[in-house]
């Protein structure tokens, strides 16, 4: 299906010639042509969010051939954390091969870093499949991975933020057990849940990013990037953490890392947990109560808007016989075989458009696992997570979860987002 004996007799081939490596494992120039070509996978799963999944991937590639060697890196902190880690990887002059780069870094990853566009790859590696994506990938999932008319990187995982319920718990509070369909709702649900089971009503997701709080505030009408600038202080931005805030000090809602704050949902001291559809497999898997998820709620009155979680892969291979490796391991990885165990074994939705259908794909799993559905369905309320464009992407990205923290640690509202705003618009002239 993949061509691996033309691609694997390149890298082969590369290898006997002995090029000059550089980046990550690559400093023996005189590798013998029987020895693998190793190179390195950062990425940013943790074992409750695909993390099992990356390394039974990785362990399967790897045995299923003997010319290339993957070496799956781990980086902590989610996207912001890995991209840190690559700055310092360039600065030592170790760089890896292949990297997960989350949608809201696209734009600070291709100005900042060194990396080889997806459909130039595959055009020098194996000219004769070419088309590869434009045979297998639709044209709007593409462009998230585009810059300036440009493949930064090919789209792997996407995601929207499903609100997940506790069945049990929302039947024991007098609720509906289908869940709230506002935040407004979210609000008077959490409340009963507090009063009624002296549970918390609601946690949502806090990791290194403002992906979820994107959601919320722009579903009440906000923008976190408007003409290039930060315009999350309007009214609608404000009125939204506002709520979120009330929750926090009233003791309705969660305030916690993300991961304490999911596993409470599991242990059943949260009703409702507001996070990715990529953590359907962990909730799924481990509650042992009645769970399910539901669409992600809206604003009374108002358009849902939900920015693309995920992220895409990015080739930072430096040599030629490095590229030949990665371009053979990522086709592996964008297999329809590959894309189910990894939508499986998360809840990310696949990016290729032939996976869900197929019947080595997904069809049968997505028959029987309906907490997929709401994700499914909401697709087309997605909009693209906010990349702050030059250098301050990582400063800008910082000063929004030191925003966070201050509101929900009981700031002024107002006053801090206003602070907030201007502070990023100064790093962006």
């Amino acid at each position: 299906m993949f061509k691996k004996r033309m691609i694997l007799g390149a890298v082969s081939a590369l290898s006997i010639l002995g090029l000059a490596a550089c980046g990550s494992g690559n400093a023996d120039t005189t590798k013998k042509s029987n020895e693998p070509v190793t190179i390195e996978y950062w990425h940013v799963n943790a074992d409750t969010q695909g993390g099992k999944t990356v390394n039974e991937l990785v362990e399967d590639y790897n045995q299923s051939q003997d010319k290339v060697k993957v070496v799956a890196k781990y980086n902590p902190d989610m996207y912001k954390g890995l991209m840190q880690n690559l700055q310092a990887s360039v600065a030592s002059n170790e760089v890896p091969d292949v990297v997960q780069v989350g949608w809201a870094f696209k734009d600070y990853f291709a100005e900042n870093f060194e990396y080889t566009d997806p459909q130039s790859l595959v055009e020098e590696v194996e000219p004769d499949n070419a088309d590869f994506f434009k045979d297998h990938f639709l044209d709007n999932i593409m462009a998230l991975s585009e810059k300036d008319g440009k493949q930064v990187g090919i789209p792997y995982s996407i995601s929207n933020p499903v609100l997940y319920l506790n069945q049990d718990m929302l039947k024991a509070a007098g609720l509906d057990e289908n869940g709230p369909k506002t935040w407004e709702e979210v609000q008077s649900f959490s409340q009963a849940i507090k009063e009624q089971t002296g549970n918390y009503g609601v946690y949502i997701q806090e990791p290194a990013d403002n992906w979820a709080q994107q959601a919320i505030l722009e579903s009440n009408g906000a923008s976190v990037i408007k003409n290039g600038k930060a315009a999350f202080a309007s009214n609608d931005g404000i009125a939204a953490y506002e709520l979120y805030q009330g929750m926090v000090e009233d003791e309705t809602a969660l305030h916690t890392t993300w991961e304490q704050g999911v596993q409470s949902f599991i242990d059943g001291s949260v009703g409702m947990v507001y996070t990715t559809i990529a953590q359907r497999n962990n909730i799924q898997s481990n509650s042992p109560f009645a769970a399910t998820a539901v669409e992600s709620p809206s604003w009374q009155g108002k358009e849902v808007k939900l920015p693309a979680g995920g992220a895409m892969l990015a080739v930072t291979s430096q040599t030629d016989e490095k590229k030949a490796a990665t371009w053979d391991f990522l086709q592996y990885l964008y297999s329809v075989e590959s894309m189910a165990k990894w939508t499986e074994g998360t809840g990310y939705l696949p990016p290729r458009k032939d996976v869900a259908d197929a019947e080595d794909g997904l069809k049968t799993f997505l028959a029987e696992n309906q907490m997929m559905t709401p994700a499914i369905d909401q697709m087309d309320k997605m909009v693209s997570w906010s990349s702050f464009p030059g250098d301050a992407g990582l400063e800008a990205e910082q000063k929004l979860l030191d925003m966070r923290d201050k509101i929900l640690a009981g700031d002024d509202v107002s006053d801090t987002m206003k602070a907030t705003q201007k502070e990023i618009n100064q790093l962006l002239k």
